[in-house]
């Protein structure tokens, strides 16, 4: 039995419309059976989860009431495909398409390297397969501590190769049963962002590396979630969590990065956004920042529409 044959896939839908169906369908074609697909629905009201099950009667549902967050929501299906003697995890976001050669591709090479800690294949944006998404993530002294290698770049040979990086985005990262009971799942006070990057730092603590297996690929609708790249959601998501990734993993550039390129240059960003219509997203951020800074604990009511005069 390989490893593919013990591969659980865990996809998380808070109102994702029928992009679910196409996700799960790219999963199919992967070769897992329905049986292994975790779809953890997380309170939604668009009819989405009755559409999924509907065409696909087989998957394995976990019900959440409310929103609970990617990280819970994907904790939620990691630890029931384990239940189920899963030997591998695959998270993929429902905007996610993945394709048919790249799941057995990724399990084949971590069946070669079960010393790896997490991988995932480069991510094309989709609708523009030419463009880079991701090449794999790196911690860098910037705005918000990472950057994602080849955004928004043309696709190429340059990307198309096996790299190790600081972390995996957890829009498509398979990762071994054992390298999950070692370092834990995601950490959940995250709700979504950065979780990915903190596990990898996890990851790395414990000598597991991430690398992206440049050979295969996805292709991703980045942050359809949350309304998009620059909505004030998912901004002020990232504002909020940065202060949480800095306590876990400070160091002294980490936050001097966060006081020059997230704090003081707030006013200029603002400047610069508001002829854009981006002011509401700077804001947001803004207001993440000062309550991730205060440690405000996230109700995810807030998150729904009309609950913040921002979104």
């Amino acid at each position: 039995m390989t490893l593919l044959d013990r591969t659980h896939a865990i996809v998380v839908n808070w109102n994702g419309g029928d992009a679910n169906l196409e996700c799960v369908q790219s999963l199919l074609d992967c070769g897992l059976p329905e049986s292994r697909i975790q779809f953890v629905d997380n309170g939604s009201t668009d009819g989405s989860l009755a559409a999924v099950t509907a065409r696909f009667p087989g998957l394995a549902i976990q019900r959440n009431e409310s929103n609970e967050g990617f990280a819970r929501g994907a904790n939620c299906g990691a630890r029931a495909a384990m239940g189920q003697g899963a030997g591998a995890l695959f998270f993929v976001n429902n905007d996610v398409r993945v394709d048919a050669s790249t799941l057995a591709h990724l399990t084949a090479v971590l069946e070669t390297h079960p010393e790896w800690g997490a991988i995932g294949p480069r991510v094309l944006f989709a609708g523009d397969r030419e463009r880079v998404w991701s090449a794999g993530g790196m911690l860098a002294f910037g705005p918000n501590q990472t950057h994602l290698l080849g955004h928004g770049r043309p696709d190429g040979a340059r990307y198309q190769h096996t790299v190790e990086v600081d972390y995996v985005p957890g829009c498509a990262l398979l990762m071994t049963r054992e390298s999950a009971k070692s370092v834990g799942l995601f950490d959940e006070g995250y709700f979504a962002y950065m979780e990915d990057v903190d596990l990898g730092l996890r990851l790395a603590q414990t000598q597991r590396a991430s690398l992206c297996i440049g050979e295969v690929a996805c292709e991703h609708t980045p942050s359809s979630a949350t309304g998009g790249g620059y909505s004030p959601r998912r901004k002020y998501l990232n504002g909020l969590n940065t202060p949480r990734f800095l306590r876990a993993h400070p160091t002294v550039g980490r936050w001097l990065a966060f006081l020059c390129f997230d704090v003081l240059a707030l006013p200029l960003v603002v400047l610069a956004a508001a002829p854009r219509g981006r002011l509401r997203g700077v804001l947001a951020k803004g207001l993440g920042i000062v309550h991730g800074l205060i440690g405000r604990k996230l109700n995810p009511r807030y998150l729904e529409t009309g609950a913040s005069w921002l979104w």
